[in-house]
């Protein structure tokens, strides 16, 4: 896949399960396995002066993920999530406020970091404050032109509205989100009786989109772009836990992109790497040597 810099941008935390604490927050995730998959992959987040923050920042590097341009904020917390894994494929998010993401700023360091890079992706969450949600939308305006930018919708608790999202597909040039959360989107957009199919095209023409994506879990994915749309079936797999499997199918479906796959090989490879995630517990599994396999039977090395 080469070494073109792919970055996630918003929230950085630990996921606190029952029994440890786990380094998580979709962007962090999508870094990760962006970089599994060979690119390299850049965090533009937000951690406290703690130890928390020190011990996040650590962990990452040592897994090969850029994170020169996170910055340490002396007055908030590194953010932290509690999760609740009772429903193995369906885990509850307690996600804690007023912490260092929440504070996020746009420096010279993270325009010139969105400058070189070939992708990146943000998602709601990270918008949820004020001074994050201005930080995120001035480093992404006008940058859909010139690369991908992908906004991978996440929506989580009550943090969201209208227009965050509408606003936030203006800055896109590709979007994700899952079967429930598209529901919610019919709702938010003010949106009815379109089948599924329908409604992507519409949100691709509405907001000048390139490709839009939804994922249906056990029950695979629909991907709809400029020059046509794709199915993949679900793939049976024993589920240890389904947190991070939406970022490493986004990560997959953006390589798969900018490898220049049809939307039928798109959706298929993402399918896969999802599918894999989900059978492997925690957000970021060791996957770089299964994706290079991966990779292998799809043609690409």
């Amino acid at each position: 896949m080469g070494q073109s810099l792919i970055l996630g941008l918003g929230e950085l935390l630990w996921d606190c399960f029952p029994d440890e604490e786990r380094p998580g927050g979709a962007p962090a995730n999508f870094a990760y396995h962006a970089a599994q998959l060979g690119y390299q992959g850049g965090v533009l987040s937000r951690v406290g002066a703690d130890e928390r923050g020190t011990k996040l920042i650590h962990w990452l590097t040592q897994k090969g993920v850029r994170t020169d341009w996170i910055q340490r904020d002396p007055d908030h917390p590194t953010g932290t999530v509690t999760v609740d894994v009772s429903q193995p494929d369906h885990p509850q998010f307690i996600i804690h406020q007023n912490v260092a993401w929440d504070f996020m700023e746009v420096t010279p360091q993270w325009r010139g970091a969105v400058q070189s890079a070939v992708a990146v992706c943000f998602g709601t969450l990270a918008q949820r404050s004020p001074r994050s949600r201005e930080t995120v939308q001035t480093l992404l305006a006008g940058e859909k032109s010139k690369r991908l930018v992908v906004y991978d919708i996440n929506l989580r608790q009550s943090f969201y509205s209208r227009e965050i999202v509408e606003e936030s597909l203006r800055l896109a040039n590709l979007v994700k989100f899952n079967d429930e959360e598209a529901r919610v989107l019919h709702q938010l957009l003010g949106l009815s009786g379109a089948t599924e199919l329908a409604w992507c095209h519409y949100l691709l023409e509405h907001y000048s989109l390139e490709g839009v994506c939804v994922t249906r879990g056990a029950r695979g994915c629909l991907i709809v772009d400029q020059t046509g749309w794709a199915e993949a079936p679900g793939i049976q797999v024993s589920v240890a836990d389904t947190v991070g499997a939406g970022d490493a199918f986004t990560a997959a479906w953006i390589a798969s992109r900018l490898a220049g796959w049809n939307v039928t090989k798109q959706a298929d490879f993402a399918n896969r790497v999802g599918a894999l995630v989900a059978s492997l517990p925690g957000a970021m599994p060791p996957v770089a040597e299964k994706y290079g396999e991966l990779l292998r039977q799809f043609g690409q090395k």
